[in-house]
């Protein structure tokens, strides 16, 4: 019923979009340039300080194993995946700056809120999908764009890193730390409240897809015909199921040591990819190029996309959790005896 719930929700919210883009487009009633950028990330953010324990997220963040996987599997791993997939795709009736938008969205640092959510709503590690949030969008104004230049061997481009480095900050940084101090001071008071944490992000992440998807239906340069757009969909699904089966099946095998629970953290973390930074980005550095719309076309599939399989596999991933705990306490039991 929950992934029922969660997934009828995100349907709902494409639904509500399409219906009426115009009102949570930029500069529409709902004004999602600052009501999703500042507001709804920020609470995602409150929201996690406020119900993940300060001593839980002190041991994620000494998870070093994990950060390093995720964040190598972000920037180097999955670029290299995504630019085999692309060496083999050039043979297809993709348009080249299509497929330079796959190599674009392969270069994105992980998500500042999905990954979050999805691992919160499966029962995974949800304290280490927080952390490397906030770390990898902060590695990502800083890899980002120079990796994007050398995997499309462009010239160099100024980045306002400062102006991303603040706003990650004044968004992602202050709300965690204030949910954290708040729920330290006033911990007791806290949990006699029983504040719904699970529906005020579950209502967060229905806003953002609406945004998102408002944004997606009233773009008037995405000059793409129904065949590509479809094919490319179908492309990115594809790319996004095999990268979580096979984080999934690598991260769960003896050569790592990771708990479940790490494992579906780094399902979500390592195949999600931030459109907070990539739009901005590619505007930045494609700025006046003909082609832009080809460009940003995959990342505009793939932010909302990754949200819905997320919300499909729910159930799936619930399944596995219990099937590999239910297995590892037969084999505890086993050893023991």
């Amino acid at each position: 019923m929950k992934s029922l719930y969660f997934c009828t929700g995100i349907v709902v919210s494409i639904i509500l979009a399409r219906l009426n883009p115009n009102i949570g487009a930029p500069g529409g009633l709902l004004k999602p340039e600052l009501t999703v950028k500042y507001l709804a990330v920020s609470m995602i953010f409150l929201n996690g300080g406020l119900n993940i324990p300060t001593e839980t997220l002190t041991a994620a963040v000494k998870r070093w194993d994990i950060h390093l996987f995720v964040q190598v599997f972000a920037f180097v791993v999955f670029p290299v995946i995504v630019y085999t997939l692309v060496t083999l795709l050039k043979y297809t009736f993709l348009h080249p700056a299509l497929l330079d938008g796959l190599l674009i969205l392969s270069a994105m640092p992980p998500p500042v809120s999905s990954a979050i959510i999805l691992t919160r709503l499966v029962g995974g590690n949800e304290a280490a999908a927080l952390f490397n949030s906030v770390f990898g969008s902060m590695l990502g104004i800083f890899l980002t764009p120079p990796l994007i230049l050398f995997i499309l061997g462009s010239k160099e481009v100024e980045i306002p890193s400062e102006q991303i480095l603040k706003q990650l900050i004044l968004t992602v940084v202050v709300p965690l730390i204030c949910g954290l101090v708040f729920r330290n001071y006033k911990r007791r008071w806290l949990l006699k409240q029983n504040i719904p944490f699970n529906l005020i992000g579950h209502l967060l992440t229905f806003y953002i897809i609406y945004a998102t998807f408002c944004a997606t239906f009233t773009r008037s340069d995405l000059s793409l015909d129904y065949f590509s757009l479809i094919t490319t969909g179908f492309i990115i699904f594809c790319l996004q199921s095999g990268i979580m089966c096979l984080l999934l099946f690598l991260t769960s095998s003896s050569v790592f040591n990771f708990d479940c629970l790490d494992c579906v953290t780094i399902a979500f973390s390592g195949t999600h990819k931030s459109i907070t930074l990539g739009m901005p980005v590619i505007e930045i550095i494609f700025e006046g190029n003909p082609n832009i719309s080809y460009l940003s076309v995959p990342l505009l599939i793939y932010n909302p996309m990754q949200i819905v399989l997320g919300g499909m596999s729910i159930e799936l991933l619930e399944r596995w959790l219990n099937s590999h705990r239910n297995s590892r306490k037969v084999t505890s039991y086993r050893s023991h005896v």
